[in-house]
């Protein structure tokens, strides 16, 4: 059950989106700017706003990889695991930065400081490996490049 404030908050989000074709979309991508994830107690507010069911709500945030059900951590690293920057190593790359910051897909770094996620293309394909640190397109790299760039977000 959502408190209050939250409450408040998710009225305010669902009355902004009211008419709209297909909102459930643009209101969740809203909830997650607000909140920084969709917390599961909004999940039934947005159902029964829509009239449509949890699970239908609950799917359509599990089919899509940028929303969250947890908090993210200071830094999102996205690593491209598309066939491209797969086939001039990505893959070894993507194994390598889980197992420096100890986390599987999805996770999160103990101290909160690193989220890994998984992205299907960036769109430098020619430029592989990719990534994504905090909305910034790194192409073209190498281990140790990699390192750099973790030890910058984890510093």
């Amino acid at each position: 059950m959502a408190n209050a404030a939250t409450t408040e908050t998710m009225q305010g989000i669902l009355a902004a989106h009211k008419g709209r074709e297909g909102p459930l979309l643009p209101i969740l991508r809203a909830v997650q700017a607000e909140f920084g994830y969709i917390p599961a107690d909004v999940i039934q507010i947005i159902a029964d706003d829509l009239n449509i069911t949890r699970a239908e709500v609950h799917g359509v945030i599990t089919f899509y990889h940028d929303f969250r059900d947890a908090p993210s951590g200071r830094h999102v690293v996205k690593l491209c695991r598309a066939e491209a920057c797969q086939s001039v190593g990505g893959a070894a790359l993507s194994q390598a930065a889980l197992q420096k910051l100890g986390v599987d897909w999805h996770g999160t770094t103990a101290n909160g400081t690193v989220t890994v996620e998984p992205v299907y293309c960036l769109g430098l394909c020619a430029c592989g490996p990719a990534a994504m640190i905090d909305g910034k397109v790194v192409g073209r790299l190498d281990a140790d490049k990699l390192d750099r760039l973790l030890a910058e977000v984890q510093a």
